[in-house]
């Protein structure tokens, strides 16, 4: 059975190098990309757009809350840990209960990747904006402080967005177009090009990429 929904849960396994149809040896992220089962379908009728929501990973009945409990003792299905929602087009033959694997992206030659970044903590501006810093000598009082950030007496304010020390990372992130390299389908694996945000592990949603083809010659 083939679908045409745009995308799919997966799980971050980690980083290697494969060779591509050049024999050049290329950087790759390995994505756990599936199974997933349709938990819900959503229609324009009474939502007003069409999807689907998909669950991802096996978790215990002990570990969800009651109403979440009950949505999966409704629909006769296993509790999922991970559930997201992906927009379908018109007339997609989904069920709930259908389960959708790396397939999909079978002939797909780019992906975006949507996850959480790595949590850097509290950093200061050279770390978290990539500051130069001030003059680093014995005389120097300002290393790797800030450096001025009023305004005098007009306006006698801080200006909004002035990059200042803070929180790093932990944010929500989307890589453009990373190149599909390898469809393993008998693995659950999808193998692209580059980096993926977040660390090993991370749980993040592949799509069909927006901006380049996504169907290989």
């Amino acid at each position: 059975m083939s679908f045409t929904m745009q995308g799919l849960i997966a799980k971050k396994i980690g980083m290697t190098s494969v060779f591509d149809g050049e024999g050049r040896q290329v950087p790759v992220t390995i994505l756990e990309c599936g199974p997933c089962v349709v938990l819900q379908r959503k229609e324009t009728a009474s939502d007003g757009y069409q999807a689907v929501q998909i669950g991802f990973g096996d978790v215990a009945e002990r570990k969800l809350s009651k109403p979440e409990l009950g949505v999966f003792q409704k629909t006769k299905i296993a509790p999922k840990k991970h559930r997201f929602e992906f927009k379908t087009e018109a007339g997609e033959d989904l069920k709930v209960g259908d389960v959708v694997t790396v397939k999909i992206f079978d002939g797909v030659t780019h992906v975006d990747v949507s996850g959480v970044t790595k949590g850097k903590g509290f950093q200061g501006v050279m770390r978290r904006h990539h500051m130069s810093g001030g003059p680093i000598t014995h005389g120097g009082h300002s290393k790797r402080r800030v450096g001025s950030i009023g305004c005098r007496e007009l306006p006698g304010r801080i200006h909004k967005g002035k990059r200042m020390p803070g929180h790093m990372g932990f944010v929500n992130v989307t890589t453009q177009n990373l190149k599909v390299e390898q469809v393993r389908t008998e693995d659950n694996a999808l193998l692209v090009r580059g980096a993926v945000p977040g660390p090993r592990g991370a749980i993040v949603a592949v799509r069909k990429a927006l901006k380049k083809s996504v169907k290989s010659k």
